[in-house]
């Protein structure tokens, strides 16, 4: 069979790019032992080319410390290369430590996941109808692996490759979620220490389909200073899949030899039997070695809930103690589930109601929740912020009421959103003492103030602080109103 011969690297050193358009979803659990697809058949492994890396041990070898907090304390290997030749450009390398030190930005287990989701929703405007997150079992060590995928427009190997570099993104719509051009890495690191990416996409009438490695495992285990991103691209224009070699056939069967030395899956039929579930357009994400907490457990619990993903550590926090009845109502609110439940989470996620699209969580869509629909006595204010060009007509439009527990149930604040992303959920703006306020709960988009960028907080800024300010005044009004 004939190979492509087109532009990319196979083996991608991350420098400074990334995209995060497409990646997200959930999937059904892989299927390794199917017939082999109509693939070229894998050639003999090659000796080792400049860009490839020294041989490693197995897939199931993960990282020393298997806590997220604790895997980046590990001795760096790093190497002062000598002076490019003639001819070739330098670069700034990226040391492998930095795709944990950048993944601490998440200090929320479901704010990575949220990331994930938010890139699938953002799919919808190339059509995509669907979202599912779900755990598989990794069939080389039965270990539990985090799995999304969605049936959006997929990447085709350029695209992929901006997604697993840094910092680039085309994302330049007013209503896309995703805006820095960080998130994938920095939430698949976060949950877990290596991600495969499988994404089928067609561009100018050419259907490909592409896997991608990023796996903190295999670049600590080799000993890599900079960050190597194994990828392997095919063209699926025609009856089979065709290898698409870039540099050469050497090349790109390492790549390949890396991936399966790495990765869940031992042969190149099991890796291409991935793509079976996403269809003609789509990404798959799995999430493998997954962070344990510092007990040796794993951080995510699949098993306290069948339907659920739960965070275990906050699932079991005053679960071995006798509550009074009043602690286990408000732990019984939405207020407090969306700690520890991601189908609660989830369904508070977007503000907008859905039309033609779903979160699919361990096979059950997820209702969305909307807790305006909820309050007792709600009343629309309307805040405009001083602000300048282009928001300057900026106008936000809060929902407030009164729970319908209250006063028996004493949850309050505000649920402010971000470009129908919720960014801060029951933001109590009152004091914590007060009882001034009690049971007033809001819902308003303000898209004139900027959140952080794991998209759990807002900057804080004069706009964020008046904000405060302005929703303080709204909550005691109203309170005060209402109890005359």
């Amino acid at each position: 069979m004939s190979s492509k011969n087109e532009k990319p690297q196979n083996v991608v050193e991350l420098t400074s790019s990334d995209d995060e358009d497409n990646v997200a979803a959930g999937a059904t659990r892989p299927q390794v032992n199917a017939p082999a697809s109509k693939a070229t058949t894998q050639q003999n492994v090659p000796r080792q080319s400049a860009a490839a890396i020294a041989s490693s041990p197995p897939v199931n070898e993960a990282p020393e410390s298997r806590s997220f907090w604790k895997a980046g304390t590990y001795a760096a290997n790093i190497t002062i290369k000598s002076t490019p030749v003639q001819g070739s450009l330098e670069h700034a390398r990226v040391h492998p430590k930095f795709l944990h030190s950048n993944a601490t930005s998440h200090k929320w287990a479901f704010g990575a996941i949220a990331e994930l989701l938010d890139n699938a929703v953002d799919e919808v405007q190339n059509g995509a109808t669907f979202v599912k997150v779900d755990r598989v079992n990794i069939m080389k060590d039965n270990s539990p692996a985090l799995v999304f995928i969605d049936d959006g427009g997929g990447m085709d190997p350029e695209s992929l490759r901006k997604c697993m570099s840094l910092g680039y993104s085309t994302k330049k719509a007013n209503k896309t979620i995703g805006q820095y051009g960080n998130g994938f890495k920095t939430s698949t690191m976060r949950l877990g220490a290596d991600v495969i990416v499988f994404s089928r996409a067609t561009h100018e009438s050419k259907s490909t389909q592409s896997i991608g490695l990023l796996s903190y495992t295999y670049l600590r285990k080799t000993g890599q200073d900079d960050v190597i991103v194994p990828m392997i691209d095919f063209d699926i224009s025609g009856h089979w899949a065709e290898p698409i070699i870039y540099s050469s056939q050497d090349d790109w069967s390492f790549n390949l030899k890396t991936i399966l030395e790495w990765s869940p899956f031992a042969s190149k039929s099991e890796l291409l039997q991935q793509f079976e579930d996403i269809g003609p357009h789509g990404t798959k994400v799995i999430i493998y070695n997954l962070w344990m907490n510092d007990e040796g457990v794993y951080e995510l619990s699949f098993d306290d809930d069948e339907e659920d993903i739960c965070l275990r550590d906050e699932a079991n926090s005053g679960s071995l103690k006798k509550l009074p009845k009043k602690v286990l109502e408000r732990q019984s609110h939405i207020s407090y589930r969306i700690r520890y439940s991601l189908r609660a989470y989830a369904s508070m996620l977007y503000l907008g109601k859905f039309d033609n699209f779903k979160i699919i969580l361990r096979g059950k869509p997820i209702q969305q929740f909307h807790i305006a629909d909820e309050l007792k006595f709600p009343k629309v204010i309307s805040y405009r912020p001083q602000v300048s060009a282009p928001l300057k007509d900026a106008t936000a439009e809060t929902t407030i009421g009164f729970i319908k527990e209250a006063p028996a149930l004493s949850v309050s604040g505000f649920n402010v959103y971000h470009k129908n992303r919720l960014i801060r959920p029951f933001w109590k703006v009152t004091g914590d003492g007060s009882l001034k306020g009690n049971g007033v709960v809001g819902v308003l988009e303000a898209n004139f103030i900027e959140p952080t960028h794991d998209k759990q907080d807002f900057e804080r800024s004069t706009l964020f602080v008046r904000l405060e300010s302005k929703l303080k005044q709204m909550t005691l009004e109203y309170w005060f109103v209402s109890y005359m």
